[in-house]
């Protein structure tokens, strides 16, 4: 499997000729991340990871192209391209699924706390091929499963450092990449990244930065 990382928290994932991406949003390269897309997975509805009007505008320009989202999101995509609604399907939490031959199971039901006075949306985390991990904007731990690669939510308005390594710690998984990184500047970054990397080794876990558009092969 191939995995390109893309700016803040959308990846590629492309398998024998097929390729799925997860979060597509306004911050990331959504027109090279979508290009010959099969299938694409939504977390929740903030448009750093959803940007509709390119998403509406893929699936016009595919009609074989699927979205798979929570129940909230497709409904409010189906609203954006109704020409388009019969390719846009409800993601329940716990649910297990197909998307462009990649197997998908999903996890959690809501996005992370940013602020009692801030009203909490719908999140569903994705565990594709029982190897990747997109937690979305949350750190939900998969139950029952040993994911190899996780994708970290490296910094976020409704985080903090400590909480971004325990979740490190407590998935433990081979491999991890960081997403979720625009909001900082390359000094606060590193910053970050420094901590998660040095005590996720201390887990098992090999930290790895990954610059816009960088892939890697797992």
């Amino acid at each position: 499997m191939k995995l390109t990382k893309y700016t803040h928290a959308c990846v590629r994932l492309e398998k024998d000729g097929h390729v799925l991406v997860i979060d597509p949003g306004i911050f990331s390269e959504t027109e090279a991340a979508l290009a010959g897309a099969d299938a694409i997975l939504v977390t929740h509805e903030h448009p750093d990871h959803l940007d509709s009007e390119a998403v509406a505008s893929a699936l016009a320009a595919n009609t074989d192209l699927v979205v798979h989202a929570p129940a909230g999101v497709a409904a409010a995509l189906r609203k954006t391209a109704p020409e388009a609604a019969d390719q846009v399907n409800d993601v329940e939490p716990g649910s297990a699924f197909s998307a462009a031959e990649f197997a998908i199971r999903s996890f959690g039901s809501q996005h992370a706390l940013i602020h009692p006075q801030v009203p909490v949306v719908a999140n569903i985390g994705f565990l594709v091929d029982g190897t990747v991990y997109h937690p979305g904007d949350s750190f939900i731990v998969p139950d029952g499963v040993q994911v190899q690669t996780l994708l970290v939510p490296i910094h976020a308005p409704w985080s903090k450092t400590a909480e971004v390594i325990d979740f490190v710690i407590s998935v433990r998984a081979p491999k991890a990449f960081q997403i979720h990184d625009a909001l900082l500047n390359e000094q606060g970054l590193s910053f970050s990244e420094g901590h998660v990397a040095r005590i996720g080794a201390n887990y098992g876990t090999d930290f790895r930065h990954l610059a816009p558009g960088e892939s890697v092969q797992l």
